[in-house]
């Protein structure tokens, strides 16, 4: 096969793929852009497989087949309050990935800097790429060597440690070494120094020595970012995972990977910026660690929280006109969101007008309630934004919020030493009567105290959210 077959196919890939982020941007058209991607990626592997230095066909299929196999059963036995753990565990293989290419990218430069000009002669795939540079062309290769391996060890360890927060395996609180910030700028001087020399000598002590380093920053970065930054973290890493394969793409002289990790680095990076703002963060802070520590005690919060049966619920409900609905990640955990369709399907039928808002952080991944609305076939037009449906909530008669915490807590917007001061939430307070449905009186992952659940107009329907809306369903025909 020659490049001209490759070249073309990546073209068509690279489309495909564009196609795939852009048609993700609308819940109508997302399922049409997985199949892009998912083709797109078919027609990659399958063009990388049968061009130009292509061969190890029998170890080729054999892992392709096994990874294939691995994710068929991933994909069918997680659940989607598992997804943000696995996209997380996900993007600590493509970290890992790069590292490995790097270092055997390293390996065969030493190999073809060693041969003789008759040795290189016959060679073949990326050791014949490698014969034919400059000596200027082969300094540019080193550094981007260098950088996809520091990419890559950081966003291996970081996801890691994201995995072990997301899936509860690690304390969600922001947590640092003694020394914190120094500890990660000596290590970032320390990764600075090795590229110098690595650029000059082309050793391994000093690829090694910068893997270290790129290793802890890894680990300890996300190790000091708190369990609510957990959305940002993942769009985060994300994005370091896209740069990662960018980096190795220009290594290898492999466009598609080029044009791919550059797709998926910033649209991360734009997602972590657009999920930033919307908490009012600066994004630099956030991923420094600086987020989830309070600058001084925590506003006290005064009253009780009190409690409503089922059928109070579903009274309120029957004399109101306007309903907002407001998820979180509690109904993810118990599996609400179908009865939470039925819900809204009895008080339309009803008359009534029944809305969903949705925070750009609900959840613990990007997009996390809009899925899960989408499987459960709520009409998209319903669902809407933040920015949309808050100057609303006045004129609301309930609002139910199931299983949310933070994008619904008011000390954003009156306590300025609250971990969350100054990010914008969903002011359902401001409704006439809010229920939230709740499984005990537990701050939530975050750790964070809400005043919203001791308002004179709030009251708490405790209890699993699936098992609470089955019995709020009877009530409502």
């Amino acid at each position: 096969m020659d490049y001209g077959f490759t070249t073309a196919a990546y073209v068509v890939a690279a489309v495909l793929f564009i196609l795939s982020l852009g048609g993700l941007s609308s819940q109508e058209n997302a399922k049409r852009a997985i199949w892009y991607g998912i083709v797109g990626m078919a027609l990659a592997v399958a063009a990388t497989l049968m061009g130009p230095g292509s061969g190890l066909w029998f170890l080729s299929i054999v892992l392709i087949a096994g990874g294939a196999v691995i994710g068929w059963q991933l994909a069918n036995k997680v659940q989607m309050t598992q997804m943000p753990e696995l996209v997380a565990a996900m993007h600590s293989l493509v970290g890992l990935a790069a590292v490995f290419i790097g270092y055997n990218a390293h390996l065969e430069l030493g190999n073809v800097l060693a041969m003789t000009a008759d040795e290189k002669h016959g060679l073949e795939g990326f050791a014949a790429l490698l014969a034919h540079k400059s000596g200027v062309e082969i300094a540019i290769l080193r550094v981007e060597l260098f950088l996809g391996v520091f990419i890559g060890a950081v966003t291996f360890t970081g996801s890691i440690v994201a995995y072990g927060k997301l899936a509860g395996k690690l304390n969600s609180k922001a947590e640092k070494l003694p020394g914190g910030h120094m500890l990660n700028a000596g290590a970032a001087a320390i990764s600075v120094l090795t590229l110098i020399w690595y650029f000059n000598t082309g050793g391994f002590f000093p690829l090694f020595l910068m893997t270290l380093a790129a290793l802890f920053i890894g680990y300890h970065l996300i190790m000091g970012i708190g369990g609510a930054d957990m959305p940002v973290v993942v769009s985060m890493l994300n994005s370091y995972s896209g740069w990662a394969a960018a980096a190795i793409g220009f290594s290898l002289g492999n466009d598609l990977l080029i044009v791919v990790g550059a797709l998926v680095g910033s649209s991360g990076a734009i997602l972590s910026y657009i999920m930033c703002k919307a908490m009012n963060r600066s994004f630099v802070s956030v991923i420094l660690g600086g987020f989830g520590g309070t600058t001084g005690p925590a506003m006290e919060v005064e009253g009780e929280q009190i409690a409503i049966e089922a059928d109070g619920v579903a009274s309120a409900l029957d004399e109101a006109d306007s309903i907002v609905i407001i998820p979180g990640y509690g109904m993810a955990v118990a599996q609400a969101q179908q009865n939470v369709a039925e819900l809204t399907r009895r008080l339309r039928a009803k008359g009534k007008t029944v809305r969903f808002a949705i925070h750009p952080v609900a959840g613990r991944l990007p997009g996390h309630m809009n899925v899960l609305l989408a499987e459960a076939k709520v009409p998209y037009d319903i669902v809407m934004e933040m920015d949309e449906i808050n100057d609303d909530f006045p004129e609301t008669d309930v609002a139910i919020v199931i299983g949310s915490n933070d994008i619904v807590n008011p000390a954003a917007q009156e306590d300025p030493n609250s971990p969350i001061a100054g990010m914008p939430v969903l002011e359902c307070w401001k409704a006439k009567q809010v229920f939230v449905s709740k499984r005990g009186q537990g701050t939530g992952y975050s750790g964070i105290e809400n005043p919203l659940f001791f308002k004179e107009n709030t009251r708490m329907f405790y209890g699993d959210a699936k098992a609470s809306l089955d019995q709020l369903l009877t009530m409502i025909q």
